[in-house]
Order: C-alpha cells, then sequence, then structure tokens
C-alpha cells in the first residue's frame, strides 16, 4: 500500500486528536478543515447499510435534490422521440436525440455525460444499452424521476442538484455531496438531506441495524467516522 503524503498524514492526526465521533455538523466543519488538495475537492459520503441487496426487496436506490446543489456542472443526455426534444433544448439539456446516441453509446462506448434521462416511449430502445449503461449507475429509471414525460422540469431538478444514489452489491451507498468550497452549513444541509432520504427509504425487508458506519471525507482527504446515533436524530 502507498505511503501517504504528509498533509494526508497531518489532516489525519488532526481527526484522530479531535473529541469524536462527530455529528453531521461537526463532520461538515472537519472535512473542510483537513482537505489537503491544491483543488476544490468533493466532499463524499459513505454508508454502510445493514441490506442484502441480491435481493430485490432490500435495494436501495433513490434520488434527492440537495438544497444547496452539487457544486459541479451536470452533462445531460436526453433520449426522447421527435415530439419533445425541442422541450428538452430549450430546458438546457446537452445531448438530445434517439438512435443517433443509441448507437454510439452501443458500438463506440460513448459515454461524454452524467445523467441520462429519457420519455416512456423511447424505453424500449433505450432498454438496450441496460448493460452498459446499468453498472455505471446511468440507467434511467422511473423511481429517481429520469424516465418522464415531463424532461423540462427532469432537466432542471438535474442541474440543480439533484443526486442519483444506489446501493452497491456489498450493501454500501457513496455519493458526493457537495465542495469544500461550500460553507460548513451547506455541506451539513447537504448532508442531512440526504441522510433523510436514505433513511426514508429503509426497505421494509431489511432487518436489524439498518445504518451500520457512516463516513465523510474529501477527495484526497482522511475518511471522518460520524456518530451513527446522531445521524438518526438529524435525519428526523
Amino acid at each position: 500500500m502507498p505511503t501517504r503524503g504528509k498533509r494526508y498524514r497531518e489532516a489525519k492526526a488532526r481527526i484522530e486528536e479531535s473529541d469524536g465521533p462527530f455529528n453531521l455538523r461537526e463532520a461538515a466543519e472537519l472535512v473542510k478543515a483537513t482537505a489537503t488538495a491544491n483543488f476544490d475537492e468533493s466532499v463524499d459520503i459513505d454508508l454502510r447499510l445493514g441490506v442484502d441487496p441480491r435481493h430485490a426487496d432490500q435495494m436501495v436506490r433513490g434520488s434527492v435534490a440537495l438544497p444547496n446543489g452539487t457544486g459541479r456542472d451536470v452533462t445531460v443526455l436526453v433520449l426522447a422521440s421527435e415530439g419533445k426534444q425541442a422541450e428538452a433544448e430549450e430546458a438546457g439539456a446537452d445531448y438530445v436525440g434517439l438512435d443517433e446516441y443509441v448507437e454510439r453509446i452501443q458500438n463506440d462506448n460513448w459515454l461524454d455525460f452524467d445523467v441520462v434521462i429519457a420519455t416512456p416511449d423511447v424505453m424500449g430502445q433505450v432498454g438496450r444499452l441496460g448493460r452498459i449503461l446499468g453498472p455505471r449507475g446511468l440507467m434511467p429509471n422511473p423511481k429517481s424521476g429520469t424516465v418522464t414525460m415531463n424532461v423540462a422540469e427532469a432537466i432542471k431538478e438535474v442541474k440543480a442538484g439533484k443526486i442519483e444514489f444506489r446501493v452497491d452489491k456489498h450493501g454500501n451507498l457513496h455519493t458526493a455531496i457537495g465542495k469544500v468550497s461550500f460553507d460548513e452549513d451547506e455541506i451539513y444541509e447537504n448532508a442531512r438531506a440526504f441522510m433523510r432520504e436514505v433513511m426514508r427509504l429503509r426497505p421494509p425487508a431489511s432487518k436489524g441495524l439498518y445504518l451500520r458506519s457512516i463516513t465523510i471525507s474529501s477527495t484526497m482527504g482522511p475518511p471522518i467516522a460520524v456518530d451513527r446515533s446522531s445521524v438518526l436524530s438529524e435525519a428526523r
């Protein structure tokens, strides 16, 4: 395992010397103080959930509009029939079309976008992209609001900071909730909004401890363990 740099080690020592475990607001303050890179790092949140995603009734998947956005530009591809394409273009989609983009993804493995929005009437064609988009978390889905006839509203929400998330096969959930350039309140508010939605989506089939661990970190910084009980109270 490669040796961590001096700034990382100093940041890690600062966390270890602090009086943890931390609540969400304290973690928001600490993640800014321990960011180690010379660029505007993302603020990442990582959860370990007590679910077994091999069972469909324990899958945790959804979306949430972060109150302070993500801090980055989101590239949106809209796959729609001609009747909805003008609406998508006017709403600010970066790429709009159908056949040509389905072919580019299938034949050229083209993936220069962050979110795919599709109308229900073209899902027969879009479904062929499942093996490419699915593993990358890019497949449009009605539950996340990315399969809809109201493409303008979907584009607006995504551009404003709506994110999608999905638990992996090991029961872990990872996503970015902002940038270290955000102030502490903005990071805290985004983290709380995300956690509220994750808790709301707890599958009825999940037994025992649902939220097993939570950490917050910057892209290049050390993880900050967050007190589980404090998160449960703040996420209500």
